[in-house]
């Protein structure tokens, strides 16, 4: 079902308007509408424009809460005043700020020396003191690495012919680190012809004490001593983080209430009257809230509420709220799905809900099965609140009411006696066909009885919109409806044996009916006093008319044999269990209780959704397609029911 909903017009002194919405905005859903636009024709009316004082301090709570989300709670029962909240936020953030910014620099320094005792520690074999090599006046020194392959070329056919000192330090599969020594009058010869030789240097900084291996053992005591620091700035930083939890929960939480008050404003105007300036704010409301705010605004002098009755002199379209029954709430996930519906539109969630069971329950028909459906379905929504889980709890109930109909229980078919019939053995002997299965007969009926609802469901949603033209003469309209249902009266007379009336509503009801949705667009204009009936292009008319009336009468067949996959399912349902007895050896009398459990978990989850999803075939195509459009709009309330959502 739809809420009724009405329009309010909300005005009052400018700067109060914080005050009404904290008050009543917050209690009270409604769904804002732009009052700039909503009031076109109210003169000197301008945008409410103000700078949201709260969005600095709000980004920063929302920027501490992301940052550190694993050490707060996200709510909380501390309530703070607005001031305190921001006290709270600045407090908090610079602490963090100056403990951040001490970590980033411990960090810096840690990775400074982390690189030098990597650049150092492949020479840890050079026994000789860095700080001394790094002050030799005539000879030049290079600390690097070489690719083994042309060591072994530069020690076999070039390092006895020029002036230099190599000592290797460390070595792996791949590469020889080494420093060399050269005078200073030669090392740019001598530094080329090492780099032929691929050597790569590296360069080691004036900050080494003793040798390499001293100098490492140094550097990783400094390290050591950085990392304790960075650990304690990190354990201040929790310890901060741990003693204000509470309050910047709250303080997040209050400043996003005043952030999303303020933001009213985008959506309000501002009219000035003599030395006044008065903002107004427009939006729909349900009936029930719109009555008590009324009730509880007459005693504010400051705020004054118009309700607008008449929807047609409002612009915006109403939203659509959705209420229905605690049972058929979860069936409004599929409606969404689909689109929701226009506020003069019917709300199709109770007519899903009980079609989408019935014809699931039709096509699974299994008692066992089915009470492990709506008892794990039920288990899992309580505990989840996962709306598919209650849809397939009530699917479940549906199929334990047809596994008794139809006597299966885990597939044993000779446990039960079926209340009706067996689906895979009933037959009915029909005029012009001879035998068929009884289940097909009852779902193309049980189809024809749907589809003729929906129609019916069809006029009323048109003459809601007063759609003259498609309420009355389209093939959903009541021509439809005569035509459709003449054929279906048909049909069974044929079936049942009663031939005589059955040619005479043929006769009479059959070719009337096809000719009001032949000529639906000349007798709607004749019926809505149009100067023009019949089209210009006449021959073009009857042609494409021609074309249309086949299109229907296929239609109508094809959208009713569509409904054959239901007796379809509830017979495949009862093979697939009989194989699965088969496999078991249940035929012999000593089933093999392992197969039958794992055939019942197979059959139950893949024909389960299997079914499932055709069911919800049936509804979009064969039953939406006739009377829904789904162009609505969602209720969007604004306030803090709408955060708590």
């Amino acid at each position: 079902m739809i809420e009724k909903m009405k329009f309010l017009s909300i005005a009052g002194p400018k700067d109060d308007i914080d005050r009404v919405v904290e008050q009543y905005l917050s209690k009270y859903e409604i769904h804002l509408e732009n009052a700039l636009s909503e009031l076109k024709t109210v003169a000197s009316l301008r945008p409410y424009t103000e700078t949201n004082p709260y969005k600095a301090e709000l980004q920063t709570a929302a920027g501490l809460m992301e940052s550190y989300h694993s050490h707060l709670t996200q709510t909380s029962s501390k309530k703070l005043s607005l001031k305190e909240a921001v006290e709270t936020v600045h407090s908090l953030d610079g602490k963090l700020q100056t403990l951040t910014k001490q970590k980033e620099e411990l960090e810096k320094e840690a990775d400074v020396i982390r690189n030098s005792i990597n650049n150092v520690i492949p020479f840890a074999n050079l026994n000789y003191n860095l700080k001394d090599i790094l002050h030799f006046k005539y000879v030049k020194f290079r600390f690097g690495r070489m690719p083994r392959d042309y060591y072994n070329k530069f020690m076999t056919y070039i390092y006895n012919t020029i002036d230099t000192v190599i000592h290797p330090c460390m070595e792996d599969a791949d590469y020889i680190w080494a420093v060399y020594f050269v005078p200073q009058a030669l090392c740019d010869k001598i530094d080329a012809i090492y780099a032929s030789m691929h050597f790569e240097r590296f360069f080691l900084a004036d900050e080494y004490e003793g040798t390499p291996e001293v100098a490492t053992h140094t550097l990783e005591s400094r390290l050591s001593d950085i990392c304790e620091s960075i650990r304690s700035v990190e354990q201040q930083i929790v310890s901060a983080i741990d003693e204000q939890k509470e309050q910047l929960a709250a303080a997040y939480e209050k400043l996003s209430t005043y952030s999303t008050n303020f933001d009213v404003r985008k959506m309000a105007a501002c009219t000035k009257q003599d030395n006044h300036t008065f903002y107004i704010l427009c939006g729909w409301m349900s009936q029930s809230d719109a009555n008590a705010f009324q009730q509880e605004v007459e005693q504010d002098e400051d705020t004054f509420c118009f309700v607008e009755d008449q929807h047609e002199n409002i612009v915006s379209k109403p939203p659509t709220k959705l209420k229905n029954p605690k049972l058929f709430k979860p069936f409004e996930m599929f409606i969404r799905m689909y689109g929701l519906p226009s506020y003069d539109e019917i709300d199709p969630t109770i007519i899903l809900g009980l079609t989408y069971s019935f014809l699931f329950g039709f096509m699974f028909g299994d008692v066992g099965q089915g009470l492990c459906l709506m008892i794990g379905g039920f288990l899992l929504y309580r505990a989840k609140k996962m709306n598919l889980a209650a849809i397939i709890s009530c699917c479940g109930f549906f199929s334990t009411i047809f596994g008794f109909m139809f006597g299966s229980l885990f597939g044993f078919e000779t446990i039960l006696e079926p209340l009706w019939l067996h689906p895979k053995t009933a037959m009915t002997k029909l005029p012009f066909i001879g035998n068929l299965n009884t289940v097909f007969v009852v779902a193309v009926a049980m189809g024809m009885g749907i589809v003729l609802m929906t129609m019916i469901i069809n006029v009323i949603n048109r003459l809601r919109c007063h759609d003259t033209e498609n309420a009355w003469f389209d093939t959903n309209g009541v021509a439809g409806i005569v035509f459709y249902g003449a054929l279906a009266a048909t049909v069974t007379l044929y079936m049942t044996g009663h031939a005589l009336p059955a040619t005479a509503v043929l006769v009479v009801m059959f070719v009337l009916p096809l000719a009001v949705i032949f000529f639906k667009e000349p007798l709607a204009a004749l019926i809505e006093k149009k100067a023009q009936v019949m089209p210009k292009e006449k021959g073009m008319f009857f042609v494409q008319g021609f074309f249309e009336l086949f299109e229907v009468c296929l239609s109508y067949f094809s959208n009713t044999l569509s409904f054959v996959r239901v007796g379809a399912f509830a017979v495949s349902h009862a093979a697939m269990m009989e194989v699965v007895l088969m496999l078991s050896g249940a035929e012999a009398g000593n089933p093999n209780w392992l197969i039958v459990i794992l055939g019942n978990l197979f059959v139950c989850g893949m024909e389960g959704l299997i079914v499932g999803i055709q069911v919800l075939r049936l509804e979009y195509y064969e039953l939406f397609s006739r009377f829904y459009k789904g162009t609505g709009r969602e209720f969007r309330p604004y306030g803090k029911k709408e955060q708590a959502q």
